[in-house]
């Protein structure tokens, strides 16, 4: 973990602990950059998928798990797979 000295907007820090529900200081500027994080990453995620080309042709098969591939036995496999 660093340890640094910086001036913070008394302003912003209380309405990011407000937000974030946090009670000290450092667990809020802690909290909000862990926030920050999180929001990047959930914007390189939604980038990958905006690269990908769905097939809405036949739903059945392009929204099924594995192509359209019959799960109905799935519990019963992993059972048998377990007792084996």
């Amino acid at each position: 973990m660093t340890r640094i000295t910086v001036d913070v907007n008394d302003e912003w820090l209380e309405a990011a602990r407000e937000v974030l529900g946090t009670d000290t200081k450092v667990a809020t500027i802690n909290a909000a950059l862990h926030a920050f994080a999180l929001r990047r990453q959930a914007v390189e995620i939604v980038n990958a998928f905006d690269s990908v080309q769905f097939e809405f042709t036949d739903p059945d098969r392009s929204w099924g798990y594995g192509g359209g591939r019959d799960l109905s036995r799935l519990v019963e496999d992993a059972r048998q797979a377990d007792a084996a």
